[in-house]
């Protein structure tokens, strides 16, 4: 589950992850995390500014491999950032989720 705020052009895009306990054991958290960031490290380089994305790990994500988990957190932000720039509205800040 991905939500997203559109923030000034020359803010620097963030992402924050939420992993709660009931993905698994610390251990699993802690992979579905590292493989998290690593997918929005490539996201971020694409789009250096102008974002903040706060991405929630469900449970089903602890099983996923690392080709589906990438596959779907691309898409899925993707997703979000385009209902941000449809909605974009001058001198206001857009939210989705």
């Amino acid at each position: 589950m991905l939500y997203g705020s559109r923030t000034s052009s020359s803010a620097p895009s963030r992402v924050g992850f939420i992993v709660g306990k009931n993905v698994g054991n610390a251990v699993t958290r802690n992979l579905v995390k590292r493989r998290l960031r690593h997918a929005s490290a490539e996201w971020v380089e694409a789009h250096p500014a102008g974002y903040d994305v706060v991405v929630r790990a469900l449970p089903p994500a602890a099983g996923s491999d690392w080709p589906t988990l990438q596959k779907d957190f691309t898409s899925c932000l993707a997703a979000v950032v385009r209902r941000l720039d449809r909605t974009e509205v001058p001198e206001k800040e857009g939210r989705v989720s």
